[in-house]
Formats: structure tokens, C-alpha cells, sequence
């Protein structure tokens, strides 16, 4: 009933506050609001928290031990498990800020970047056949810097949609070299930053939502003169470099080849907002990429932050993330609007977000329920538990073992011009989840579990060979393998239970190999919990 009554008052009350309803001067309150340091939004995202667990009637889990943490916050903000070396040093800490204090050490870490900079291009960058000669790598390493030198994401997003050059001297040009058309680039452009999945409107008017097509393509015409110096396909054959730029505008009732077949000639105009006025002799990108990243815009701000609360939740706070609109209501709103109004006030600073998040104790909860709250899905009383992306499990496998060489990672050709894929690239090829998947949802199939299983590298691992240089005492050797794999001590039952296994084989190695190899296909392994 709670729950109910909930909806019906965040509905009643999200038709006066929409995206798309609200006036400059509530859009704006961001200017008025007290600007409060991480561990102060901290606070307040627990304050919301509870407040709508006590409404539903819900217990929250108790926090997570340091164990689970670690790991956690690790494949969250770095994509990886953490080294043993961390792993001790931290469950051996007694200092009280431990937590606040790796949470700002991952932030500050080169992988941050590399790990938001690959995720975003996955985002960003379509995968298609027709694209798969294309190299992706530029644009990744140019989020990666942006991510890394913490650019504030207003900025980070303004450059992205005004890139112009070549892949070599802009990587952020190839945004619009995998996406070359006007449909395309509009399409992803509203998505992922505006949290709305315009292409409905495409054809005809949403059939949902209160956007009609002309609306769509307003948006599209900021594109229209968006224009590539070559073929991409083409071009990428030849080894050929592709340069963006911004071509003439199309004549008035006409279209130009960046526009599909059936597209509609209208004026340009932001999104449920006005019709700018566009100098022909000009870019028309920079005035919609200014739109889009200023404070103003009732959408970017709000799709920016439940984005990052959908990347270390599971979830966002409006859930799917990027299908943000009147009829989706918010689990959370007065939390979504109080991050939104936190993060312009931060000066759309990633890093203190996702510090903020990382420090709150509904981040940090165990993921094992208590009561009646295990089918809770959406107000967060514990932990959701995650499969780990391709990414995440191939980096945190080679970890353990070391480099695997192309047998444990062969399969489909990659995504670049020319030759076999790298171990890498085919591992994620082979294990690639649909696009828009439910990251709570286990994604692999029987194939990816048995490629796995099959692999004798999960079983002659670089960390049993130096695990076995250091110690040959069972009990030690086995604490040493959890700690590198699961990122906590053994309990005193697996390690009476592991250790009589080992006693009973041929010899040290092949027992510890046959532990290493059955840990490293666990669930536990493989998922972020």
C-alpha cells in the first residue's frame, strides 16, 4: 500500500516538475542551493534513503564487511579486483577513514580513467557491422583524459559534440565518424545525454510521451551539416584518415546524405524548448552542445547523475536509465533532484559525485538481505548483486594468472582494420552482453561458462607460481589464493575443507591448481556483490 500510495504522489507531483514542464527559474535552482562537500551529500543520499525504506516498511541490511567493500569499490571505479598486496594492508587496517580514504586513492588512480573512458565508448560508439574496421581506440583514450584530469563533464560533453578533424588529432572525432548520420548522432545524442529515447518520434509521434516527431527531427537538424571528408568504410580499407567537419547547410526543403530516407526539413530546435536563431555561415553544433551542457538544461544534469547512480547501483533512480519522461517515475525524486542540484553546483565534477555515492552507507551495504528485504529490487536496502562485465572479468582473470595468451581468448576477429584479434578484444567480443541488457540479470550463456572451464590457464596461473615461491604450508598457501581471487581470508570451514582436499592429491600443485581453477569459475568470481 506504501507503495501505492507513493506512486500516486510522485506522480501527481512529477506532472508539475517533468524535464520538459519546467520553467528557466526551476531549472536554474541549482544557483540558490547551498553547496555542500561530498561527505555532506553523503548524508543526504542516506537520509532519502531511509526515509523511503521506513515508508515501504524495510530493514536495511547491515554495511558490508571490508572484504566485500574492497572488491566493490574496486571493479566499480577501476574495472578490477584489487592486488593482494591491497587487499591485506587493508582488511589489516585499523584506521577509522579507511574507506574514504581508498575511495580517493580508485579516484585518483590511472585505471579511473581508462575504465570510465572504455565504458563511455561503448555508449557512445555503435557496434555494427558496418563499422567493425573502425578503430574505437582514439575515442577511448580521449575520454580516458578527460575522466583522468577529472574535466568537469559540462566541458568533457561540449567538446565531444563540437569535434571537428581527424581521429589521429581529435579522438573525440570519431564520435561522429561511427555515428555519420543525422538520425544516428540525434538518436545516441538525446539518450545518453539527455536520458530520453527520442527515435520513437522518428516516424511519427511518441506513442507514449508527450514528443512528436517534428520535435525529433528539430533536434536532428542540428546535425545537418555535420559532414565526414571520406567514406569511413572506405576509408579504413585504404588506411585512409577520415576528417569531420561542418559543410554547408542543406538548401530549404531539401536534404542532404547525412539524413536518411523519409526525413523530415524542419527548423532546428531544442528539445521541448525554443527554435534558436542558427547563422547559415556557422557550425549549428556548438549551439546545441552549449544548450545541452548549461546549468539551465533541465535534462543533462538530471541524465548525468543517474547515469553514475546506474553505473554503482545497478539501477538508476529512474529506471531504465536513459528512458527518462513523464510516465517513469523516480524511486527517489527529492534524492534525484538533490544530487542533480549538488552536481551543477560542483561545478559538474564527476570524481565528487561518484565520491559522495562510494561514501554513502546505501553504497556500502552488504548485498546479503536481512528480513523481509530480499526481494527488494529499487529502494536499495542492500547490495544488488551484479555480473561483471566482460571488461571487468577478463581484466580481474588476467590478474590472477597473468597474461593467457591467444588460446584462452581466441574467437571472432576484432573491431580494428587489420589482423587477429588481441587476446583481449576477442575475449570480449566472445563474451559481449546485448546493449541495454539489465546489468542485475546474468548475462553469459553455456558457451562463455565453458570456455572458461576448458581453459588450462585458469589452472597454471602466474599467482599459484608465486604463491608457491613464497610458502609451501597448505593453510597459508590457501589464504594467499583466496585473498588474490576472492579478496578476503578464507572462513576456518573452507580452509580445514581445501586443505584435506589438497592433502589427498598427488602433490601441492595440482591440489592448489584444481582450488584455483574451481574458485575462478565460482559465481563468487564472477560477480560484483
Amino acid at each position: 500500500m506504501a507503495t501505492q500510495l507513493r506512486g500516486m504522489v510522485v506522480a501527481l507531483g512529477l506532472l508539475a516538475t517533468a524535464p520538459w514542464m519546467m520553467g528557466n527559474g526551476q531549472a536554474q535552482s541549482a544557483k540558490n542551493a547551498p553547496k555542500l562537500d561530498a561527505a555532506e551529500l553523503a548524508k543526504v543520499i542516506d537520509r532519502e534513503i531511509q526515509a523511503r525504506l521506513n515508508e515501504e516498511g524495510l530493514k536495511p541490511s547491515r554495511l558490508s564487511d571490508d572484504g566485500e567493500f574492497l572488491r566493490r569499490v574496486y571493479l566499480d571505479l577501476v574495472g578490477v579486483i584489487p592486488p593482494s598486496e591491497k587487499v591485506i594492508a587493508f582488511l589489516d587496517s585499523s584506521d577509522p577513514n579507511k574507506r574514504a580514504k581508498l575511495i580517493d586513492e580508485l579516484l585518483d588512480h590511472p585505471r579511473f580513467g581508462t575504465y570510465l573512458g572504455e565504458m563511455w565508448a561503448g555508449m557512445l560508439l555503435p557496434r555494427e557491422s558496418n563499422n567493425r574496421r573502425l578503430n574505437h581506440k582514439p575515442m577511448q583514450t580521449w575520454l580516458a583524459d578527460a575522466f583522468k584530469n577529472n574535466k568537469p563533464l559540462d566541458k568533457t560533453v561540449y567538446d565531444l559534440l563540437t569535434a571537428t578533424g581527424t581521429q589521429e588529432a581529435n579522438g573525440a572525432a570519431t564520435y561522429f565518424i561511427l555515428n555519420p548520420t543525422a538520425d544516428k548522432l540525434t538518436d545516441n545524442v538525446t539518450q545518453m545525454f539527455l536520458g530520453v529515447r527520442l527515435q520513437c518520434a522518428q516516424c511519427h509521434n511518441h506513442p507514449f510521451v508527450a514528443i512528436k516527431q517534428n520535435e525529433y527531427w528539430g533536434m536532428a537538424a542540428f546535425f545537418t551539416k555535420t559532414r565526414l571528408s571520406a567514406n569511413p568504410k572506405q576509408a579504413a580499407k585504404q588506411g585512409a584518415q577520415v576528417s569531420v567537419f561542418e559543410g554547408a547547410a542543406p538548401p530549404k526543403g531539401k536534404k542532404k546524405s547525412n539524413l536518411p530516407q523519409g526525413a523530415k526539413i524542419v527548423p532546428a530546435r531544442f528539445l521541448q524548448g525554443e527554435q534558436p536563431k542558427l547563422d547559415p555561415g556557422e557550425p549549428y553544433r556548438p549551439v546545441l552542445a552549449k544548450w545541452i551542457t548549461s546549468p539551465s538544461n533541465p535534462f543533462f544534469a538530471k541524465a548525468m547523475v543517474n547515469r553514475a547512480w546506474y553505473q554503482l547501483f545497478g539501477r538508476g533512480i529512474v529506471n531504465p536509465v536513459d528512458d527518462m519522461h513523464e510516465g517513469n517515475f523516480p524511486s527517489h525524486p527529492e534524492l534525484l533532484k538533490q544530487l542533480t542540484e549538488q552536481f551543477k553546483a560542483n561545478g559538474f565534477d564527476l570524481k565528487y559525485l561518484y565520491r559522495a555515492i562510494c561514501n554513502s552507507q546505501a553504497y556500502q551495504r552488504t548485498s546479503r538481505p536481512v528480513g523481509d528485504n530480499k526481494g527488494d529490487k529499487e529502494f536499495y536496502s542492500h547490495a544488488a548483486v551484479r555480473g561483471l562485465s566482460p571488461e571487468q572479468l577478463y581484466d580481474s582473470l588476467t590478474a590472477v594468472v597473468g597474461n593467457p595468451g591467444r588460446e584462452f581468448s581466441k574467437g571472432p576477429k576484432n573491431n580494428f582494420r587489420k589482423g587477429p584479434a588481441s587476446p583481449r578484444d576477442a575475449f570480449l567480443n566472445f563474451f559481449r552482453i546485448e546493449e541495454g541488457a539489465n546489468p542485475l540479470e546474468y548475462q553469459s550463456g553455456i558457451p562463455q561458462a565453458l570456455r572458461l572451464m576448458n581453459s588450462p590457464q585458469l589452472t597454471g596461473a602466474a599467482a599459484l607460481n608465486r604463491i608457491l615461491n613464497e610458502t609451501k604450508e597448505p593453510a597459508q598457501v590457501l589464504e594467499k589464493l583466496f585473498v588474490a581471487t576472492l579478496s578476503r581470508r578464507p572462513t576456518t570451514q573452507e580452509t580445514q575443507r581445501y586443505t584435506e582436499y589438497v592433502g589427498r592429491q598427488a602433490d601441492l600443485r595440482t591440489g592448489f591448481s584444481d582450488i584455483l581453477w574451481a574458485v575462478l569459475n565460482s559465481s563468487e568470481f564472477g560477480l560484483n556483490h
